[in-house]
C-alpha cells in the first residue's frame, strides 16, 4: 500500500514570516504592520502619514523580503520533530506560494532548518498542485495545512477528497482570522496537529 501523503505550506506554519517582515518593514521602510486586520491588503501603514500603502506597494515589499531577507526567518515551535513524526510513516511536500525562481532560496532555506522535503513553488490556488500530486503519487491518505482560507476552498473545489487542517503559526496574527470554512479543523501549535495529522491518514473525509 502506498504511504499517506502531508502537504504543507511553509509561511506562518512551519516558519514565522509575518514578525520578521514586519520588524523589516518597520526598520528599513519606515512601515507599521496591523497584526489585528488580518490581511495583507490594508495591514502596511505608512508611519509618517498614517496612509495605507497600495497593493501593488505591498506586492513589491513582499517580493524584496523574499528575495533578501529570507534569513530572518525563524522556525514554528515543534514543526521540525511534528515532520520527524509524521515523516516516520508519510511522504512530506512543502508547497509554498513563491515563483520558480525561488524555488533553491526556500530549499536552502528549509535545509538551513534540518526540513529536507520535497519542495513545490506555485502562484494562484492551491487545490489545482494538490489534485496533481494526489494523482502522480495515489497516496493512502492526503492531509493539507495552510493558513491561508483562500487555499482551503481550492483544495476543496479541486481535491475534495483531502484532508484540510487551517494552521496559523504566528499568535499575533491568529486571532483576527477565524477558522477557515473549508478546513476540517483549525489547529495552531504542532504538538496537537501532529498527533491530528496522523490520525487522519486512517480516516476518509
Amino acid at each position: 500500500m502506498k504511504r499517506p501523503l502531508l502537504i504543507t505550506d511553509c509561511d506562518e506554519v512551519l516558519l514565522h514570516m509575518v514578525s520578521h517582515f514586519a520588524e523589516w518593514l518597520e526598520a528599513e521602510h519606515n512601515v507599521r504592520f496591523d497584526y489585528t486586520t488580518g490581511r495583507f491588503s490594508d495591514a502596511m501603514v505608512k508611519l509618517d502619514t498614517g496612509e495605507v500603502l497600495a497593493l501593488d506597494q505591498t506586492w513589491i515589499l513582499l517580493d524584496a523580503f523574499f528575495r533578501g531577507e529570507m534569513h530572518r526567518q525563524t522556525l514554528v515551535p515543534g514543526a521540525v520533530e511534528a515532520l520527524g513524526r509524521i515523516g516516520e510513516v508519510a511522504d512530506i511536500v512543502i508547497l509554498t506560494n513563491l515563483g520558480n525562481e525561488a524555488h533553491p532560496w526556500r530549499v536552502d532555506q528549509l535545509a538551513s532548518h534540518g526540513i529536507r522535503h520535497d519542495v513545490i513553488c506555485n502562484s494562484g490556488g492551491k487545490g489545482v498542485p494538490v489534485r496533481k500530486l494526489v494523482r502522480e503519487r495515489k497516496p493512502s491518505s492526503t492531509t493539507f495545512v495552510d493558513d491561508l482560507p483562500i487555499h482551503h476552498a481550492s483544495v476543496a473545489k479541486h481535491a475534495p477528497k483531502v484532508w484540510r487542517l487551517h494552521m496559523i503559526a504566528e499568535p499575533r496574527v491568529a486571532p483576527a482570522v477565524p477558522a477557515a470554512e473549508h478546513a476540517h479543523a483549525r489547529i495552531d501549535d504542532w504538538p496537537e496537529a501532529c498527533d491530528w495529522i496522523l490520525d487522519r491518514f486512517s480516516e476518509k473525509p
